[in-house]
């Protein structure tokens, strides 16, 4: 508290001890939102829509290997064997 006062700032602090206990500060002049507006704002990046680009790619290439697994499959069992090489 005494930072937002001496420094006239808005102030979020996030800390995660070594128990994993969360301790968390914000200004009461402002919003978590509001906070996270600004920063990116200041940054000049995008989170969310960082995070949400970072999650599709993630799921294509789960999409990827379950359509990998699931040809693998069908093919032993016996399906699908017209897509397999002679070796």
């Amino acid at each position: 508290h005494e930072l937002t006062v001496l420094c006239d700032a808005k102030v979020s602090i996030l800390m995660i001890s070594s128990t994993q206990k969360l301790h968390e500060y914000i200004s009461p002049s402002i919003t978590t939102k509001q906070m996270f507006d600004q920063y990116q704002k200041a940054v000049g990046v995008d989170v969310w829509n960082t995070h949400y680009e970072r999650m599709q790619e993630h799921l294509k290439k789960l999409k990827d290997v379950n359509r990998n697994l699931r040809t693998e499959i069908r093919q032993r069992i016996g399906e699908s064997l017209n897509d397999l090489g002679y070796e």
